[in-house]
């Protein structure tokens, strides 16, 4: 199974949604805080050519998925962790 990480801020709106989301799920994931922890910041900016923090930001593997909507999630979720209906 992929692994699957959350990077955004714990103040933002729409990570605290992605959070929310996710652990409706039942996955696995990891929340990288961006604004707390300077190296989570850097792995986010490594992400992008711009080398912006631009979060929310979800990877599930080598997929990177920049603020989804939640129909987005779910397809990608399904294809890549589980073969499965998520919700």
């Amino acid at each position: 199974m992929p692994t699957i990480k959350l990077y955004g801020a714990a103040r933002c709106h729409k990570t605290q949604y992605y959070q929310l989301f996710l652990d409706d799920t039942g996955l696995a994931y990891e929340f990288l805080d961006v604004e707390h922890d300077k190296a989570n910041a850097e792995a986010l900016r490594g992400l992008y050519e711009n080398g912006k923090l631009n979060f929310p930001t979800i990877t599930i593997g080598k997929k990177k998925l920049r603020n989804p909507q939640k129909e987005v999630l779910i397809k990608w979720l399904d294809k890549l962790v589980t073969n499965k209906n998520i919700l």
